[in-house]
């Protein structure tokens, strides 16, 4: 499912127009952001824990040159599923 799959889809359930769906999913989507930025995690009650995670510079080899280069550190973004979505998803989706 695209982006604009997923606003029709949403717009559908929920009863809004696709442009004002558009416009709350921007604006939830940027309050995210802003947060990661603030080095805050975004829980979102039964679904699951969003942060964004520092990792650490580090050293890699290329295998075939066997040249070593260091990685820069970086943001990561990461995802917790709640535990009852874990559930589902080891049983199959079911």
């Amino acid at each position: 499912m695209n982006n604009k799959e997923f606003i029709v889809e949403l717009a559908d359930r929920m009863g809004y127009p696709v442009k004002e769906t558009q416009r709350l999913v921007t604006e939830i989507v940027n309050a995210m952001g802003d947060a990661f930025q603030e080095d805050n995690a975004v829980l979102v009650p039964n679904f699951g824990t969003f942060e964004a995670k520092k990792k650490m510079e580090r050293i890699i080899v290329n295998p075939a040159t066997q040249q070593r280069m260091l990685v820069p550190p970086k943001l990561v973004l990461n995802f917790k599923p709640n535990q009852t979505w874990k559930d589902k998803l080891k049983g199959g989706g079911k």
